[in-house]
């Protein structure tokens, strides 16, 4: 005979070593969005609604109420700039920019029946068409039909994406270049390690009779020095 002891009952409350959140599209539209849009809130302790448009993405994770790389809200549609004019996704230091079509989200035990669609944005900061590109990245789903819903939400899911350091390193000229749009004369376009000949570019410093600025002024002879101990001969 079994006997059941109360104390050995897990609560949902409790936080399950090796328990993740990882639920498919299908899942997140049809079953999370679908049943808190039509007005069944059985998902609140797992989801929770936020104007994520008055944060930005580095504040989201700590206000998500679960998540690790991943982090998860139902948000109130944006209302549109004008007459019929694109969903206002701007913040307070930057925008949400749109970024190819929108795919469709199937139903799992029916291939033929759209049950919602995708659509993916990233956060560049600063203001539109001017704005810096950043690793913020958010895909928004909403339902096919919303004919019948209570509500008008969206189910958004914000994560940052893994950058390159090729990336990393074209963002950093690109920064510097707005920063500064006229080079003094005595300066050199930016290039990665791998692209820098050293060789060459003490050539080319032996060869100029032109001072030098780094850190103070210096004539062109100890400039070869100070290169020729950094990185060695050619």
């Amino acid at each position: 005979m079994l006997h059941f002891n109360m104390e050995n009952i897990i609560s949902y409350d409790v936080e399950l070593p090796g328990f993740r959140f990882h639920p498919t599209e299908e899942e997140l539209v049809n079953y999370y969005l679908k049943e808190t849009a039509l007005g069944n809130n059985l998902y609140s302790n797992i989801i929770g609604f936020l104007n994520i448009y008055k944060h930005h993405p580095c504040e989201l994770p700590d206000m998500a109420k679960i998540g690790e790389r991943e982090w998860y809200f139902f948000v109130h549609r944006p209302q549109r700039t004008g007459h019929g004019g694109k969903l206002n996704r701007t913040t307070e230091k930057g925008y949400w920019k749109a970024t190819g079509s929108d795919r469709k989200i199937m139903h799992f035990t029916d291939p033929k029946r759209t049950v919602g669609y995708r659509k993916t944005l990233v956060f560049y900061t600063g203001k539109a068409p001017k704005g810096g590109r950043t690793d913020w990245v958010m895909n928004e789903y909403r339902l096919s039909d919303t004919n019948f819903l209570a509500e008008d939400i969206v189910l958004c899911k914000i994560y940052r994406k893994a950058t390159s350091l090729k990336v990393l390193e074209q963002r950093a000229e690109e920064h510097a270049a707005r920063e500064s749009n006229i080079l003094p004369s005595y300066a050199t376009p930016l290039l990665s390690l791998q692209d820098l000949d050293f060789g060459a570019e003490a050539e080319n410093l032996e060869s100029r009779k032109e001072p030098l600025v780094r850190g103070g002024y210096m004539e062109a002879e100890s400039a070869g020095i100070e290169y020729f101990t950094q990185y060695g001969p050619k």
